[in-house]
């Protein structure tokens, strides 16, 4: 099955672009393809409609770590929405190559790759695990844009277009 038919069939919706709450500025690209390479900016959670996805806070505070793993997970669909505007269909990716997930912790909140899972496991369940594992590092954070309570960024290596 193609990666949007699983998406469908799992009643997930890839996001439309990002909007930029007022006063924020995106001065960046989302996806750069380089050769047979899309390096993806860091994705925070997204609404269908574009908008930013609370809750926002605090992994540990504010929110539990169920609540991280959803906001890692819609910033997994955010990352593959973006990717298809750039490279026009998921199916040329061929694996992911790394991954750095960055969670909004709270002090002492130590649980940082369990809440990253929630974005590893969506890759896992859509391009098998072959494709979907890689290096990966994941970090705990002061601060992140927005309050994001997540942001995601890696690379993937892609077919060529048909």
């Amino acid at each position: 099955m193609h990666i949007e038919g699983k998406l469908s069939k799992m009643g997930l919706v890839l996001p439309d672009p990002m909007r930029a709450p007022p006063g924020f500025r995106i001065s960046w690209r989302q996806v750069r393809v380089i050769g047979n390479r899309a390096i993806i900016a860091g994705h925070g959670p997204r609404l269908p409609n574009g908008d930013f996805a609370g809750p926002a806070g605090k992994v540990g505070s504010d929110l539990t770590l169920e609540q991280g793993r959803a906001a890692a997970r819609s910033a997994a669909l955010a990352i593959l929405a973006d990717l298809k505007r750039e490279i026009g269909d998921l199916d040329r990716l061929i694996s992911w190559t790394r991954v750095f997930g960055m969670v909004n912790a709270a002090p002492g909140f130590v649980a940082l790759a369990p809440v990253i899972d929630g974005f590893t496991e969506l890759m896992i369940d859509l391009f098998g695990e072959e494709a979907a594992l890689c290096p990966r590092a994941v970090a705990g954070m002061a601060e992140l844009a927005l309050n994001s309570p997540v942001i995601v960024e890696g690379e993937v290596e892609i077919r060529e277009a048909r």
